[in-house]
């Protein structure tokens, strides 16, 4: 057999059944991504004789003598192809993971398809990006600036370093390397929800051939952990084991074989057999609080960090200011209503997953899919009982995160497998384990009750929540407390009451996810906002101006916080509703609809903190090399998120420099210093600001260097375009590396930032919705985001991030639901039942910047990656509320579920 891959003839012939995804990847086409395993989300595509294939789909054999091409071949000898070149022109990518498809399909289309893009691009996903620039791609429009002067980079839409790589397939993902002598890892994992184990037989697995090791609980640390990851390890309970002898959940791992190949272990996996005493299984969280109900962690207790075993509650809170009863007992208006938000996935495009080795100096080297590197080397480091400098942790590019990699869900495996065997392992999680076995976000029932006085004025806010944490209590508590905090500090009320429970059940554990716990309550609070303000007939916009914080005003939630950092580094929310409402009442485009479509309109407004209470620390150190040029070292991930432009900005800023000459090292434990994570929307905040600092000490060094080779007064210099200048005096950067280099010791600086004072951004969400009577279909027929982001870092980056966070709560509001059967089992975990929105599911976004500057951020900018999913489901509920008259409390807001109440009014 002979397969031809971008003009060159191989002779290798495939394996038995190989598609021809993994065959590809194996010759080194490393372009070729694994995305879902099933043809959903075109990860993998590649042409063959032109035409665009899912190769996941495609028996590697019948490619023989027909031409496949790969990202890498799609330019030829020309290089770059012009749509590779139309996607760096528009940056139609954000983490990139679906890029090279993405690209391969586009590239294949014709000008008929061109004019239903919908159609055309239905079998390709892209979780970050909104679709916008993608659709910018294919309409040849620029969106980055090329030119920018020295100096002038912060503010600027300058194009992402990584571009070039990522559409010509060349960025390196987690997998993206080949290891000699590596050894595949697959888990059994439990079918019960609740379990004890009572013996494994491994033996018939141990003789399949090729397998190495079977490793169960009896071969790992007993130390209690929680997978997710935190700068406090207060903040999380430790309920969880590496393996248990207690399975809590369907899909709970057992045992990890380990194996010469993916094949055999999964044989191996098939072998063993495992003898489980059943326990009962709580899969209703109210259940599950009621007394006599079984304990789930029955020797857990508080010391663990537990609120209350015995109740299965992992966290707790309760607090009030003022009276609320009272209050409501004497408002002109009140609304009571009970709202449930559901499970959802992260559904990031790359899954969990890592490799693990030994190096020559014995240390433990660890290359994973996370956004916290640093801490998951600490959590290694304490559970293998390892000194911290015998482990390195570190990422390639992440296919994409959304808070699902502020987890530790396989790195503990790779390492308790890399130990025991001595040889280097992978474990690559598939989309199945991914819905099943890693989080979710977290279910929520949430009661609330609010109150107004005659004049518009909120009298009381009272809520009432039950987040259901699934087996483990990883982030039960922080996403509790923060669900119940920015959610009503942002309005002012002289009463307000909390009462929060997170609750332990035998599901699919819930952890971090973008927004970490608002959008479920504010699905809730805007509903009441809106609703009282119907009673006493004010605008919506009108009613949100009355009660909203302004600058100067206490952020009040109860309980009291004992951490008082929270700051108006800038306020914009006033700005933001007035940017919103304006737009929304503006002219545009009139959708021609019949009869049976109703048209309304909503808004929500939300607050968040910048960064996580008690502390998120960064280093960064920055260096002048011998080109004149800079090395910048920074500990933070780059997942779409953009990270690595802003960095770049503000480096070359400060030193008068273009950011083609700083180059960036990051998100490696090897590199020294400490980061606590790309999360909480701390990549620009914090470590930003460690970048500013170490940037601005740089600039010291080089101005004191000058002068005191000038015999001058250090305060005469200033850098101007590569250059400290000292009146009609010029000594370029490229002199200063001379100078250091007989010295014989580099010009450098260092930063830090410890994550306090925090600030707040702000965030309105405006739509215009058509929903049809008759059959419960919803259009969005306008969609509008203002936000408060202080002074823009990278405006056409921002605006990607808004519309990418617009695109995902759409999913989540429409589509996407997670649905889990009586038994606890998740009987969906696969993107063919899952509706991930597809580019004719998302509309445009408008998206509109307050001007403000903050006053803590570096150069004047704070965070704008997880704030735009909060207010979109309950902006488009309050929407469909205009529309219809009803109010519908329980997203996803599928026609199926919009019907009943419509025939119930309409007929």
């Amino acid at each position: 057999m002979s397969f031809e891959v971008n003009g060159t003839t191989f002779a290798e012939e495939p394996r038995a059944g190989q598609c021809l995804r993994t065959f590809l990847r194996e010759l080194g086409h490393f372009g070729v991504k694994k995305g879902c395993d099933a043809g959903d989300c075109g990860a993998c595509t590649v042409l063959l004789d032109g035409e665009p294939v899912h190769s996941c789909l495609i028996p590697a054999f019948r490619a023989e003598g027909r031409a496949v091409t790969t990202i890498e071949g799609l330019g030829g000898e020309a290089g770059a192809h012009p749509m590779q070149q139309a996607f760096l022109d528009a940056q139609g990518f954000q983490c990139g993971f679906c890029t090279a498809g993405m690209i391969l399909t586009c590239a294949s289309l014709n000008q008929a398809q061109r004019t239903d893009l919908g159609t055309a691009l239905k079998g390709n996903i892209c979780r970050c990006t909104g679709y916008r620039a993608i659709e910018d791609a294919l309409l040849g429009k620029t969106n980055v600036e090329t030119s920018v002067e020295a100096g002038a980079a912060f503010g600027r839409s300058l194009p992402a370093p990584a571009g070039p790589d990522v559409v010509r397939g060349a960025a390196r993902y987690t997998f993206d390397t080949a290891i000699e002598g590596l050894l595949h890892i697959k888990l059994l994992r439990s079918p019960h929800a609740h379990a004890r184990i009572v013996a494994i037989d491994a033996s018939a697995a141990l003789d399949v051939p090729g397998v190495h090791a079977v490793l169960t609980h009896e071969d790992a640390p007993s130390v209690l952990i929680s997978t997710a990851r935190h700068e406090k390890d207060w903040m999380d309970p430790e309920d969880t084991r590496v393996l248990d002898d207690v399975v809590r959940f369907i899909g709970q791992r057992v045992a990890a074989v380990v194996a010469e190949s993916e094949a055999a272990a999964e044989e191996a996996c098939r072998r063993i057999k495992v003898n489980y005493e059943i326990l009962p299984a709580l899969i209703d969280p109210e259940q599950a609080m009621t007394p006599g109900a079984p304990v789930l962690h029955p020797d857990r207790t508080p010391a663990n960090r537990i609120a209350d075993p015995q109740r299965n509650l992992a966290a707790e809170t309760h607090g009030e200011y003022g009276d609320v009863a009272s209050a409501l007992a004497t408002s002109a208006v009140t609304y009571e209503a009970t709202f449930h938000s559901h499970r959802v996935q992260h559904a990031a495009l790359e899954t969990h997953g890592g490799l693990a080795w030994h190096d020559e100096a014995g240390v433990l080297n660890v290359r994973t899919s996370t956004q916290v590197p640093f801490l998951t080397r600490r959590a290694l480091s304490d559970i293998f009982q390892l000194p911290l400098d015998k482990v390195r942790v570190f990422c390639e590019r992440v296919g994409g995160g959304f808070g699902g990699k502020q987890e530790m869900f396989v790195e503990d495996i790779l390492a308790l497998a890399a130990l025991r065997t001595g040889r280097p392992v992978k474990l690559e999680l598939t989309r199945e384990e991914q819905f099943i076995a890693t989080s979710t976000r977290h279910p929520m029932r949430v009661h609330i009750k609010a109150g107004a006085g005659a004049d518009g004025k909120l009298t009381a806010l009272q809520l009432d929540v039950l987040s259901n944490t699934g087996a483990y209590g990883n982030h039960a508590g922080p996403v509790m407390f923060h669900s119940l905090s920015e959610s009503i500090a942002v309005y002012n009320c002289p009463n307000k009451r909390v009462d929060g429970y997170a609750v332990y059940t035998n599901t699919v554990p819930a952890g971090a996810f973008r927004g970490y716990g608002l959008p479920q309550t504010q699905i809730a609070i805007e509903a009441a906002i809106d609703e009282l303000a119907r009673q006493l007939g004010i605008s919506p916009y009108e009613m949100r101006r009355r009660n909203i914080i302004r600058q100067g005003d206490p952020m009040l939630s109860p309980p009291p916080s004992e951490f008082h950092d929270v700051l108006y580094g800038s306020y914009g929310l006033d700005q933001c509703l007035d940017l919103v409402e304006r737009a929304m009442q503006a002219d545009g485009p009139q959708a021609e609809l019949s009869r049976e479509w109703l048209i309304g309109d909503g808004v929500a407004l939300t607050m968040i903190d910048t960064v996580p209470p008690a502390g998120h620390i960064a280093d960064a150190t920055i260096t002048l090399n011998d080109t004149g040029g800079f090395d910048l070292t920074v500990g933070t991930a780059e997942f779409g998120n953009g990270t690595s432009t802003v960095h770049r900005q503000i480096a070359a800023t400060a030193l008068a420099t273009t950011v083609d000459r700083i180059r960036l090292r990051q998100s490696d434990t090897a590199h020294g210093g400490h980061d606590t994570g790309a999360y909480g929307s701390a990549g620009t905040f914090v470590a930003g600001k460690a970048t500013h600092a170490a940037a601005l000490q740089l600039a010291t060094e080089l101005k004191a260097a000058a002068a005191d080779a000038w015999l001058c007064d250090v305060e005469t210099c200033v850098l101007d375009d590569d250059a400290v200048v000292s009146g009609v005096r010029r000594m370029p950067f490229a002199e200063l590396a001379k100078l250091a280099r007989e010295r014989g010791r580099p010009f450098a600086g260092s930063g830090n930032s410890g994550g306090t004072p925090r600030s707040v951004g702000f965030n309105v969400q405006g739509f215009r919705v058509a929903v049809n009577k008759a059959t419960g279909e919803l259009r969005i027929l306008r969609s509008v985001q203002a936000a408060d982001a202080g002074v823009v870092a990278n405006p056409m980056q921002c605006r990607g991030q808004v519309e990418g966070g617009v695109a995902q709560a759409l999913g989540a509001a429409l589509y996407e639901e997670m649905v889990i059967d009586a038994e606890g089992r998740v009987t969906n975990p696969k993107f063919r039942d899952y509706h991930l929105p597809s580019f004719a599911d998302v509309p445009r976004t408008e998206v509109l910047f307050a001007q403000t500057s903050d006053t803590i951020g570096p150069l004047g900018a704070k965070s704008m990656s997880e704030s735009p999913y909060n207010p979109v489901a309950a902006a488009l509920g309050n929407a469909i509320a205009d529309a219809t008259g009803i109010r519908f409390t329980a997203p996803p807001f599928k026609p199926d579920r919009l019907f009943p109440a419509l025939h119930d009014k309409f007929g």
